[in-house]
């Protein structure tokens, strides 16, 4: 049975000319998140309906995930790992932007931000962080560590801003690319022998497209 994959926009959602949109027409597959506001980003309720869709799932869920997303999804994940196929994380946002009750604002600076609430350690499941290297809400530096300490493998996106309709990502084939090698990648008996480079990238086939950019974390 074909895995489903559940796309988990970002604050504020991924509105109709975001990636996250377009990848869910070629994804036949696919559903989006619900039961959240997307103008508020409160850690523990998105999480929370995260993880209701894992539950719920008859098979494990590829997840799709984007900024803040990405934050929620890690914490769903981590919880269920057995009833995740693969995660794919991209631009994940910078914890310490939030609270616990939302998107940090004027007045809550010095308020806790939802560090401590994010997986800290490997989340036991096979996936892919694409970060880069100008993103406003994260820096690359600091992707690479989360990465590290997911056990994820990373990509190098370059100077592409925080991959979203501001930063021309519409339409985007990349992560269609990323996203078919690494469902490939889940299905051994398609290649029963990794190479070197697939064993260098977690297990991912690595195209002409992706060489050179993609890190072993």
């Amino acid at each position: 049975m074909t895995p489903s994959t559940l796309i988990v926009p970002g604050y504020r959602g991924s509105g109709p000319a975001h990636w996250q949109t377009w990848l869910q027409t070629q994804l036949p597959d696919s559903r989006r998140l619900s039961g959240v506001d997307w103008d508020r980003p409160v850690i523990d309720k998105w999480a929370a309906a995260v993880t209701r869709e894992i539950e719920t799932s008859s098979q494990p869920l590829w997840i799709v995930a984007h900024s803040f997303g990405c934050l929620a999804t890690v914490i769903a994940a981590a919880a269920r790992p057995d009833k995740v196929a693969g995660v794919l994380l991209v631009a994940p946002a910078e914890p310490e932007r939030f609270t616990m009750q939302g998107a940090r604002g004027h007045g809550s600076q010095a308020t806790a931000g939802i560090h401590d609430r994010i997986p800290a350690s490997g989340l036991g499941i096979f996936g892919l962080l694409i970060a880069s290297r100008n993103d406003p809400w994260m820096r690359f530096a600091t992707a690479r560590q989360w990465a590290e300490r997911w056990e994820l493998a990373l990509f190098d996106a370059g100077p592409v801003g925080h991959i979203n309709v501001e930063s021309g990502h519409g339409p985007w084939p990349l992560v269609l690319e990323l996203y078919s090698a690494m469902r490939r990648a889940m299905r051994p008996q398609d290649s029963p022998v990794r190479s070197p480079q697939q064993q260098a990238s977690g297990g991912i086939a690595v195209t002409p497209l992706m060489r050179g950019q993609l890190r072993c974390a």
